[in-house]
This record gives C-alpha cells, sequence and structure tokens, in this order.
C-alpha cells in the first residue's frame, strides 16, 4: 500500500469506507461515528489543514487517516502536557474488505514516521471505549493507555487515550 497526501477529488471514495465502516462499528456497539459525522465537510477541512492522508492500493483508496498538531483540551484530564509538540491521530478508517490486512498498523506507522521526520517525540490517540478493534491495536503498537476521557462534542461517550514516546 502506498500512502499519500489526501486531495479533495478522495473524499468520495473516503465516504465510501465511512459508510461501509459505520453500521460495522454500530453493530460492535460504538457509536463513536454515524451518519453526520465524519462527513465530507470534516474530511474537506482536514485537506486544506494539510492534515489527511490516504492509504492507495491498485489505485484505489482503501484507508484514511487525519494526522494534527492539534490536542483537544480534554487531554488535560489523563495529565498530558498540551504544551508538548505531539501529533494526534484521528479518523483511522480502513476498507471493510481489507480489515485483517495490516492497513490500519501501517497507516499508524505512517504517523509515527511523520513524528520522527518532525523531531516530534509524541504520539497521541483517543478512541471510543467500545472500539476493541483500536484498543487491541494500539498497544501492538507501542502506545501506552493514559486514561479515560469524555469529550465536549460527545459528552455521552467515554474515550480511552492512548500516548507513545519515541
Amino acid at each position: 500500500m502506498d500512502i499519500r497526501k489526501a486531495e479533495s477529488s478522495d473524499i468520495k471514495d473516503i465516504m465510501t469506507i465511512v459508510k461501509k465502516v459505520v453500521p460495522l462499528m454500530r453493530a460492535s456497539g460504538n457509536y463513536q461515528w454515524s451518519d453526520d459525522y465524519p462527513n465530507p465537510e470534516v474530511f474537506q477541512e482536514d485537506i486544506d489543514k494539510d492534515q489527511l492522508w490516504v492509504g492507495i492500493m491498485d489505485s484505489k483508496v482503501v484507508s484514511v487517516i487525519a494526522i494534527t498538531n492539534e490536542q483537544s483540551p480534554e487531554y488535560n484530564d489523563v495529565g498530558w502536557d498540551l504544551n508538548e509538540d505531539a501529533l494526534v491521530t484521528h479518523r483511522l478508517a480502513v476498507d471493510p474488505d481489507l480489515q485483517g490486512a495490516g492497513l490500519a498498523r501501517t497507516m499508524m506507522n505512517y504517523a509515527e514516521k511523520l513524528a520522527k521526520e518532525r523531531g516530534i517525540h509524541v504520539l497521541r490517540v483517543d478512541t471510543n471505549s467500545e472500539n476493541k478493534a483500536t484498543q487491541a491495536l494500539f498497544p501492538k503498537l507501542g502506545y501506552e493507555y493514559s486514561g479515560i476521557i469524555s469529550l465536549r462534542k460527545n459528552p455521552d461517550l467515554r474515550y480511552f487515550c492512548y500516548e507513545k514516546r519515541i
């Protein structure tokens, strides 16, 4: 799989993946994403901010990840220093037809590569407390569990926070 910066023309393919992923998330009790989020506007904003990447196989978008320096104020609740430079991953999705092929791992490893290139030594991520797939993945990649938060944008859900120092 090749990874490149996402372009506006990729949004249709990204949304196809999202529309396939959301029902699977719901079926497992994970309501972090919905019919309204993430939406094309969110992905366009990521592209405009130069913080969205896609995985490409056979000329087709098969995965997506947002990698940003922006940290939620709620991260302070798990003791993270928000003044410390960190890369934060969001909106990781893999085409369900290819799940189990290591694409999520590859996308997360790409975030780590970007951090090293930028001289950043901390990676952070949060995930819905019901997202068992990412809760299994992050520790395998060397992320340590840091605690639970709730986010203002979705106060009914709990999010597990993970951090990796490189």
